[in-house]
C-alpha cells in the first residue's frame, strides 16, 4: 500500500516497439498507486485500447520509479475518502465501479501480458502482477498480498488470481500472512518466472515479448484463450474447444505460411 500522496500525479504511458507495447504506471510520488483516478481510469481505458489494437501482439506492464505499484492510496483507506469512504454499500459500488474494472479489462485482452515487477507490488498492486500471464522480477521486487494485515482483504479478485498461479497451499500461506517475498523466493515458489538483476529486468522483459510476439499472432491468441480455460472446465469441453479451435488454424493463412516458411531450406 502506498505510503506518500500526490492526486495530481498519477498517469500512465504507453510506448510501442513495433508489435509490443509497454506500459508504465507513472506516478512515483504515490508509488503507483492503482486506487488512484488519475492511474485507475487511464490504465482501464489504455487495456481497453489494446484490447482493439490487432497490431500488439504483447503487452509489457510496468512501474516507474522504485516501485511496480503499492496498491491502494494508504492515506486515502486511512481517512475512508474516495473510494474507500461512505456506508458499506457505497463502498461495494465504488469497488465494482472503480478498481474492479482492472480485473475486467485485463481478462478481456487476448494477447499475452509480461509484468516487469521492478520494485514492490504490494496489495492490489500485487493483484495486478498476478493478473499477468508472466512475471519477470528484478532482485529488489518485493510482493506482499499484505490486505490482512491492514484488516482488508483482497477487493479486485486477487486471490482468485493468486491461487490459480501459486495454488492454493502457497496462495493461502501469502494471503493469511499478509507477508512479502523477494524475487529469489517469488521465482521458488513460482509466483514469477524468473528473477534477474534490476538493470537486466526490462532488456528481459522486451526479449521475452519479442519472442512471444514473432509467432503468428491469432495462434498465439488461441493458445492464451486456453490456458485460461484450463482448470475451469472439464477435459471433454477443452476437447472440444481445442478441436474446433484448431480447425480454424488449419483452414487459415496464418498456420500455411508459418509451416512454409519453417520447412523452406537453410540457405
Amino acid at each position: 500500500m502506498s505510503d506518500d500522496t500526490d492526486e495530481s500525479a498519477g498517469k500512465v504511458r504507453l510506448e510501442r516497439r513495433g508489435a509490443v507495447a509497454i506500459l508504465t504506471l507513472d506516478a512515483p510520488k504515490t508509488r503507483n498507486a492503482v486506487t488512484d483516478p488519475p492511474v485507475l481510469n487511464p490504465l482501464v481505458a489504455t487495456l481497453e485500447e489494446m484490447r482493439d489494437d490487432r497490431s500488439v501482439r504483447v503487452l509489457v506492464v510496468t512501474g516507474a520509479g522504485k516501485a511496480f505499484s503499492a496498491g491502494g492510496n494508504i492515506h486515502d483507506i486511512r481517512d475512508r475518502r474516495g473510494m474507500f469512504g461512505g456506508p458499506a454499500d457505497q463502498v461495494r459500488n465504488a469497488y465494482r465501479d472503480g478498481v474492479q474494472r482492472i480485473p475486467r479489462a485485463m481478462a478481456a485482452l487476448e494477447i499475452p501480458v509480461i509484468a516487469a515487477v521492478n520494485g514492490p507490488a504490494y496489495g492490489a498492486g500485487c493483484d495486478l502482477a498476478f493478473m499477468c500471464d508472466l512475471r519477470i522480477a528484478g532482485e529488489s521486487a518485493r510482493i506482499s498480498s499484505n490486505f490482512v494485515k491492514l484488516g482488508l482483504i483482497s477487493g479486485d479478485g486477487g486471490l482468485w488470481f493468486l491461487t490459480r498461479v501459486a495454488g492454493p497451499a502457497v496462495a493461502a500461506e501469502l494471503a493469511f500472512t499478509g507477508r512479502a517475498v523477494g524475487g529469489v523466493e517469488a521465482a521458488a515458489l513460482g509466483l514469477v518466472s524468473r528473477v534477474v538483476p534490476d538493470a537486466e529486468l526490462m532488456p528481459t522483459a522486451l526479449a521475452l515479448a519479442e519472442e512471444i510476439a514473432a509467432n503468428p499472432p491469432e495462434a498465439v491468441r488461441m493458445t492464451k484463450r486456453m490456458l485460461q480455460q484450463a482448470g475451469r472446465v472439464d477435459l471433454s469441453t477443452m476437447l472440444d474447444m481445442a478441436a474446433a479451435l484448431q480447425g480454424i488454424c488449419h483452414a487459415g493463412e496464418e498456420s500455411r505460411l508459418a509451416i512454409a516458411a519453417t520447412m523452406k531450406p537453410a540457405t
